[in-house]
């Protein structure tokens, strides 16, 4: 370097020195504190975890807070001579020894004459043995007898990734402790700190990517973070981030799940035209899919996805916004196709037209592969079709093909409408208010997806000339949407192009089941949908198809849908 410095890299820059600057692994650090405050300190100690949080760090600090010329102390001085040098690793009364270079019998009889001498100027004799798993049976039993009744003056320290390979004798001589992995929000803000100090301009959104990069492991991210530095210097674009770390955009991600659930093959294909533009890997690019469509199914399943999922606050809002108009089954049917291609990537010759192929059958919803066991049975059916009444909108041409795709016992039948089913963008049939608030929502719709479904969810409370006020269920996500000052003025904008006049735009809250509020768009679709499916379900059950299908195949329905 130009001023003759050596440059240091941000992970030993960085590292930990004392307990309370470990990150993520508050719960080791308070139980090994206790510890010492109350005086309960173990002869041995197992460390286990991912790589790259905190074990071999926790290990010097806990040899530090031991050794500290203050005192055995909850937080070492990091002033003493003792702390420096373990600080700096020439502390000769404490040794730390690497499991898979030092692993045979004789390395660890050496080890075990060599500490039954007396420290040399600290308080203990401290033995620090990383990926401990890797010694030989000879060496873990070379060490048993010591680990067993160890010299007061001696105290070990084991660190290992993988704890499932050590001998239980081992295992029930020590207190074992498990890292977990870092949070994905506590590296970004471990990350945000360090580029204050470093005087590095860097969005969070880059620092998400750099810290998903690391995988929960402070190490990783920290060496990402390096990288990233090193080509960009001090002032960082996302663009750069994602080039250099080969990580996927999120809002490319967003974009094709996006196609996929509006069935726009079109978008689906120039979205993957994208990702082999900018050279990412096909097989990375599956998997991020996958964990993006993962995550939008844990958002459908639970009522508290932010508890489940490692993401950030605004990351985990643009879900919720995707997520507005698909089912959890949508979703799980989609995720079976993604996981599917994914493993047969491994192999493949082509692994972009495998990923072409399935997020084109997720955009169409392709049928099931159709029980081979059934085929004979349903080709009577067919058979007994031709000679009974055809179901209402030709249905009889769509039973057998339904029954192929979805028949198990207490299975559901599908029937298909000769006339579509209206959009969803129509205004509702009736007169009046409720007709005209129909077609405001409709244009909304035309000119911002996004605004229209919230408004689906409003119910028309007041439309007079320079005045629109709508309510929305107290305490639900659309309210919060609504109120939202972006929200308000994008709608009044539109809503004035609508009117032709400036027109107000107002929300109120209103409770659930409130008798004077009209229903709002989305509650009369679901309970015009309702009524329609019970109407369908009287015709079906009384056709004789189903009835024969019924004593053929041992079903009953349990489900009719129109698409």
């Amino acid at each position: 370097m130009s001023n003759g410095t050596r440059y240091q890299v941000l992970a030993l820059k960085y590292r930990p020195q004392k307990f309370s600057e470990l990150v993520g692994q508050e719960h080791v650090s308070r139980t090994l504190q206790n510890a010492i405050a109350s005086g309960r300190v173990a002869h041995a100690f197992l460390f286990t975890g991912a790589r790259g949080v905190g074990k071999t760090s926790t290990a010097r600090i806990m040899a530090k807070t031991l050794n500290c010329a203050v005192g055995v102390t909850p937080e070492p001085c990091n002033e003493c001579p003792q702390c420096k040098e373990i600080t700096i690793g020439t502390s000769t009364d404490v040794f730390e020894i690497d499991g898979a270079s030092n692993n045979g019998v004789d390395d660890v009889r050496d080890l075990r004459d060599n500490i039954k001498y007396l420290p040399s100027h600290s308080r203990y004799r401290i033995i620090i043995i990383d990926e401990v798993h890797m010694l030989s049976t000879n060496a873990f039993n070379a060490l048993l007898k010591t680990l067993e009744e160890p010299p007061e003056h001696v105290k070990f320290i084991f660190a290992t990734t993988e704890p499932h390979k050590l001998p239980v004798t081992i295992l029930s001589r020590c207190q074992r402790f498990d890292f977990k992995r870092v949070t994905l929000t506590k590296i970004i803000g471990r990350l945000r700190d360090i580029a204050g100090q470093e005087n590095v301009t860097i969005s969070d959104s880059a620092l998400a990517l750099i810290a998903r990069k690391g995988d929960g492991s402070m190490r990783d991210s920290l060496t990402a973070f390096d990288q990233v530095l090193a080509f960009c210097g001090n002032s960082v674009s996302d663009e750069d981030v994602g080039t250099l770390l080969g990580t996927i955009d999120r809002r490319l991600l967003a974009e094709i799940s996006a196609a996929v659930f509006e069935a726009d093959t079109q978008g689906v294909l120039a979205g993957i035209k994208q990702v082999d533009l900018v050279g990412y890997n096909m097989r990375q690019f599956c998997q991020e899919m996958i964990e993006h469509f993962r995550n939008l199914l844990v958002i459908r399943s639970v009522k508290k996805p932010e508890e489940i999922l490692d993401i950030t606050a605004a990351e985990l809002d643009e879900l919720n916004k995707q997520s507005l108009h698909v089912t959890a089954l949508d979703i799980q049917r989609r995720l079976t196709l993604f996981i599917k291609a994914e493993s047969e990537m491994a192999y493949a010759s082509f692994p972009r037209l495998i990923v072409e192929m399935a997020l084109l059958k997720a955009a169409l919803l392709a049928p099931l592969v159709p029980i081979q066991e059934l085929i004979e049975k349903i080709k009577s059916l067919e058979t007994a079709a031709v000679h009974t009444p055809s179901l209402p909108w030709e249905a009889s041409r769509v039973v057998p093909a339904a029954v192929s795709q979805h028949v198990e016992p207490h299975s559901a039948v599908t029937s298909r409408p000769a006339h579509p089913a209206a959009s969803p963008a129509s205004p509702p049939e009736s007169s009046g208010g409720q007709a005209e608030w129909g077609r405001f929502v409709a244009f909304v719709n035309e000119k911002d997806r996004q605004l229209g479904s919230v408004l689906e969810h409003g119910s028309p409370l007041k439309q007079e000339d320079g005045l629109i006020e709508i309510g929305f269920p107290a305490g639900s996500y659309y309210l919060t949407a609504a109120r939202d000052a972006e929200f308000i003025a994008d709608v009044q904008g539109l809503a004035c192009t609508f009117t032709g006049e400036h027109t107000v735009i107002r929300v109120k809250s209103i409770e659930t089941g409130f008798a004077d509020a009209p229903l709002s768009l989305a509650e009369k679709k679901k309970s015009d949908a309702e009524q329609r499916r019970e109407e369908l379900k009287q015709e079906v059950e009384n056709h004789p198809v189903i009835k024969e299908a019924e004593r053929v195949f041992g079903c009953s329905i349990t489900d009719v849908r129109e698409f």
